[in-house]
């Protein structure tokens, strides 16, 4: 580890095997040594409205994401960590009417990158190595969440974890877990 890494700790008695980080105070944020990356985000609405702001230019770019994810709703952003929540409808759905697992796939992509984003860098990287395992099912007018988080954000590549699941209630509430993702994306693009 070099000082432009940086861990994020892991908080006891998670919620899912998954390491999960917590915002850490005054803690730096990690750039690119050859290039001015990262912005100086601290408060989460700050964090949210840089996310939101790398987001906005991300978007005009990518049709797949205009089209799997122009009705998302931003939940919260803090230091290495976002979430979101996404009504299904019939483009998320596969010949059964579930989810399908490429748009499942993307999910986790888009939301290691935006993840990433929230740790103050002004990039999201592209795809290196991607899992996704599927759990259970969502339908038809679901309402899932995407959560994720940064495990570690070096140099060159970021690591992200993803868990997408059902909203229990429209109050909140965690619901059935659809599938988790694990995710590592290179930085110096």
């Amino acid at each position: 580890m070099n000082e432009h890494d940086q861990d994020l700790p892991v908080p006891k008695g998670s919620h899912t095997s998954q390491a999960l980080p917590v915002p850490i105070e005054g803690s730096h944020i990690a750039t690119n040594a050859n290039t001015n990356d990262a912005a100086p985000v601290t408060a989460d609405a700050d964090i949210l409205s840089h996310v939101r702001n790398v987001w906005e230019g991300i978007r005009p770019n990518s049709t797949i994401y205009r089209l799997l994810f122009s009705d998302l709703e931003w939940v919260s952003a803090s230091h290495g960590r976002i979430i979101v929540r996404l009504r299904l409808q019939p483009v998320h759905l596969n010949s059964k009417r579930t989810l399908h697992g490429s748009v499942s796939a993307t999910m986790v992509d888009w939301a290691g990158g935006m993840a990433i984003a929230s740790t103050g860098l002004n990039k999201t990287g592209v795809s290196t190595d991607i899992h996704v395992s599927y759990v259970s099912a969502a339908k038809d007018n679901d309402l899932v969440e995407i959560e994720a988080w940064v495990n570690r954000v070096g140099r060159s590549l970021a690591y992200t974890t993803v868990e997408i699941r059902k909203v229990a209630s429209e109050a909140g509430g965690k619901g059935l877990v659809v599938c988790t993702g694990s995710h590592t994306k290179y930085l110096g693009i």
